[in-house]
């Protein structure tokens, strides 16, 4: 059946396109995360042609209701994540206290080679052996954050099997004896993805990303993790507090 628009009144078909979605985004007609019919369809329904839509669909990803995902669809904006940055920052605790949900997959574990930059974030010595995690966390079942988290690996030997059982950084380091530690130091920042990051974080990659680096110590000050990670930058917020 053929949506009725109002033809001969001065506003664009375009732009009662972009009114009658809105208006079903704000009613729940068409929910958070719900994919949204094709522009085919969406032509169809209007009884306009697919410029018409492809226009229309445009405006709407411009004002952040809806989001492309290549060879996917349009989907309807999820309400971004308010990321908490504080003396205890954990990934899980944020999530589900928003109550979304929280996953994420471990992408890569390795013993490596500490660099000038990371051994002076961990005050070790250049060439010492650190641990390498390589982790990809979900919200709602998105990948929103990518993670690059060195640890010593002298303190934490079985640090990459402790993740692969527990699947977090904080539950694996009380595995490995450490039962809590905070937040020394975050930096924020912004900048384009790199290929592979865009693709993991289904995302475009003329998108800015937003990237934290931070160090965490345990109770005596010693650096316990120095980590990189890589949030897609329209579904979080970083929030500072104390």
């Amino acid at each position: 059946m053929v949506a009725e628009l109002e033809r001969g009144t001065g506003l664009a078909m375009w732009r009662q396109i972009v009114q009658a979605l809105a208006g079903e985004m704000e009613s729940g007609a068409l929910p958070a995360g719900a994919r949204l019919p094709t522009e085919p369809q969406l032509a169809a329904r209007f009884g306009v042609n697919r410029h018409t839509v492809r226009r229309a669909m445009a405006d709407l990803a411009d004002r952040g209701l809806v989001r492309v995902e290549q060879g996917r669809g349009t989907f309807v904006q999820e309400h971004v994540l308010d990321y908490l940055v504080g003396r205890r920052t954990r990934f899980s605790e944020i999530v589900t206290g928003q109550k979304r949900q929280a996953g994420g997959q471990l992408l890569d574990g390795r013993v490596d080679v500490a660099g000038a930059g990371v051994a002076a974030e961990l005050a070790l010595a250049p060439g010492t052996a650190v641990i390498r995690l390589e982790t990809l966390r979900d919200l709602d079942s998105r990948p929103l954050a990518l993670g690059t988290h060195y640890f010593p690996a002298a303190r934490f030997p079985d640090l990459i099997e402790a993740y692969r059982l527990e699947g977090s950084i904080t539950k694996a380091l009380g595995r490995c004896g450490l039962p809590d530690y905070e937040r020394k130091v975050t930096r924020v920042t912004a900048r384009l993805p790199e290929a592979a990051d865009a693709r993991l974080l289904r995302q475009p990659g003329n998108r800015p990303i937003l990237v934290t680096e931070s160090v965490n110590v345990d109770a005596a000050g010693r650096p316990v993790e120095y980590g990189i990670t890589r949030f897609a930058s329209d579904r979080t917020q970083i929030v500072v507090g104390g």
